[in-house]
């Protein structure tokens, strides 16, 4: 069954390689393309000719909200157009906010009962620069999985989108188990590959006979996430990785659990589309 996808659009080449970048993840799905605008959206040349027509500053504010919702929604019809092109089932969904766009995109997400939110990560380092930006608050208050896809992609990268593995962090806990259901129920027809870690620095479980093939990261005791969202990346290189998926715990920044640091680390350096699953 097709996924129902809500991305954010904001008419940036970030935002459009967004489109395209999950049609190829999750074809054939249904998607809201999402603006958000925050009144007053107007250009310092739009103003000055309105001030020239408004009577007063109640209609000067009302002429204002008026053009600024007009742009907004024909930004989110053009991303309606790349959506359609790109083969999603896509319509424009305008949000009004007055700021917090991240949050305001994870409330859209549950609103309209979307499996999954697509945001653009702009940036020399893809999500590198994440944290405190829409990407990093959409991880962080929706309860729905999150794929955060970095701008750009190199041509390799690119092309593993389609065909490529699912690489899941795996060190058999909840959240990991979580994040392998999710995997397992938005990329059906993939090959779903499990990527050992473990906390300890012991042997990781194997999986049962015949189960999913896993991949193995060893990780020695005391080694912090970056080291551990490094090796996801390199695994995720190695094996042509579409996307990365990791688990999310709910957890206060004094005291983060494994999964979760490692959530965080990978937004910040994988150079490939991550997808961020909230234990629920």
């Amino acid at each position: 069954m097709p996924a129902g996808v809500v991305i954010g659009y904001d008419g940036s080449p970030a935002a459009s390689a967004a489109i395209d970048a999950g049609a190829l993840l999750f074809p054939d799905s249904h998607a809201w393309v999402t603006h958000l605008w925050m009144p007053p959206l107007a250009s310092e040349a739009l103003r000055h000719r309105l001030r020239t027509r408004a009577r007063d500053a109640n209609e000067f504010m009302e002429m204002i909200e008026q053009e600024g919702r007009r742009e907004a929604e024909r930004l989110a019809a053009m991303g309606v157009v790349l959506a359609r092109a790109a083969g999603w089932d896509a319509e424009p969904l305008v949000q009004r906010t007055w700021g917090a766009e991240g949050l305001r995109l994870a409330q859209t997400t549950e609103q309209v009962q979307a499996d999954l939110a697509i945001v653009g990560s702009r940036g020399l380092g893809g999500t590198r620069a994440v944290l405190g930006s829409v990407s990093d608050m959409v991880v962080h208050y929706t309860a729905r999985p999150v794929v955060v896809i970095p701008h750009p992609l190199l041509a390799d990268e690119y092309a593993s989108l389609a065909r490529g593995p699912v690489l899941v962090c795996w060190d058999g806990s909840s959240g990991a188990q979580t994040a392998l259901d999710a995997a397992g129920r938005l990329f059906p027809g993939r090959d779903v590959l499990r990527v050992f870690v473990d906390e300890d620095g012991g042997v990781a479980p194997a999986p049962p006979a015949g189960e999913i093939p896993a991949l193995h990261v060893e990780r020695a005791g005391g080694t912090h996430a970056r080291a551990v969202s490094d090796a996801l990346t390199r695994c995720a290189n190695e094996h042509s990785a579409a996307v990365l998926v990791v688990g999310s715990r709910k957890h206060s920044a004094a005291k983060e659990t494994l999964l979760g640091s490692v959530a965080l680390a990978t937004l910040h350096h994988a150079h490939r589309p991550v997808m961020v699953v909230p234990l629920q």
